[in-house]
């Protein structure tokens, strides 16, 4: 086992929290029995570290087994990393799902990434949950690919969307293009959306939560024992709660909302001010970013509006995250536009 093996998988043992290491290492499925029982789970990681590399070394395994428990880990644990979707268009722009088997998947994205760059490690993994999992390894023409530094690909084969984490702007149009002729699509579009939690921005894309918009809610419930006040102030507070619940609801929908953590902003439109004409005539656009963020934003905004805190209407600025399952906009003086330029900060 070389130097770079070994760094590998100690910052692979190092990021498996201890009480998830033995049920990984039983997945993984390399050790015996015998082996198992020899490793002491409740050691100090790096003495466990060590222990496990003598069985690694003993067994004369590889990078590519190391890789396989790594992948493992990430299957099973896939909300520690930044996550990006895009979208596989057919030759007429749309978004339709084009049908492929995974065999046939598998050897056309190998051979197209090989073509494209000398040096490249792909590793292709199902899951129970029909979604492929791809790993991929970058070099380049002079370099070994460099596995400290994965890019992981998921895709559900009956479906035009992809999900990314890991991946730079050089990398961008090599897996691009490799996608789309393994898919026999003919281009891959960024989609707008990203988040820590890939099943929260895979459901809110594909649509997959409980999206129930209704048009009548019940009064919301009167407290017991209150003070006797004026019939028609509460009812004119009934209605009015009960249409700030209705609305919040018609803009975001009802039941379990996906966990989004963040929705951005982009404004660049022209300064409007008839009293600075200073910065009203300035040819260049005016410039900022707003970010929302919560643990769970789509509950956080749906509860601001149905509490008051926010006005209702909700503002298609807002209700466009669920409607067009995007977190990432762009406002122009034409209003509310598609993105050229995503961040894509490597997680």
């Amino acid at each position: 086992m070389d130097d770079s093996t070994k760094r590998l998988l100690q910052r692979l043992i190092r990021g498996i929290p201890t009480q998830m290491l033995k049920t990984t290492l039983g997945k993984w499925g390399r050790l015996t029995m015998e082996q198992q029982h020899s490793l002491d789970f409740k050691q100090p990681k790096w003495v466990f570290t060590e222990n496990l590399l003598a069985l690694c070394e003993e067994n004369g395994w590889a990078v590519k087994h190391i890789t396989e428990l790594e992948m493992i880990y990430v299957i099973d644990n896939p909300n520690q990393r930044m996550w990006h979707a895009f979208q596989l268009l057919d030759p007429g722009g749309k978004y339709d799902a084009l049908s492929i088997e995974l065999t046939q998947f598998k050897e056309q994205f190998k051979t197209h990434l090989t073509k494209l760059i000398r040096h490249v490690s792909i590793k292709i993994k199902k899951h129970t949950d029909e979604a492929v999992w791809i790993r991929i390894a970058w070099g380049d023409s002079f370099s070994q690919p460099n596995h400290l530094k994965p890019t992981y690909v998921v895709h559900h084969l009956q479906t035009p969307y992809v999900f990314v984490t890991g991946m730079n702007s050089a990398q961008k149009p090599l897996l691009s293009q490799a996608l789309a002729l393994a898919t026999r699509y003919s281009a891959v579009k960024d989609a707008n959306l990203s988040g820590r939690k890939l099943t929260a921005i895979r459901d809110l894309l594909m649509r997959q939560y409980q999206q129930v918009f209704p048009t009548k809610y019940p009064s919301p419930l009167t407290e017991k024992n209150q003070i006797a006040s004026n019939p028609h102030i509460e009812r004119e507070q009934a209605e009015t709660a009960e249409n700030r619940l209705q609305m919040a609801c018609e803009g975001f929908g009802d039941g379990m909302l996906p966990q989004l953590q963040t929705a951005v902003y982009k404004l660049e439109t022209k300064f409007r001010d008839v009293t600075n004409k200073t910065m009203t005539e300035r040819e260049e656009p005016i410039r900022c970013v707003v970010k929302f963020a919560s643990t769970n934003l789509l509950e956080s905004l749906r509860q601001c509006a149905s509490s008051g805190i926010a006005s209702t209407p909700v503002t298609p600025l807002l209700s466009s995250i669920t409607q067009k399952g995007r977190n990432y906009f762009v406002i122009t003086d034409n209003g509310l536009g598609p993105s050229s330029q995503t961040p894509r900060p490597r997680k």
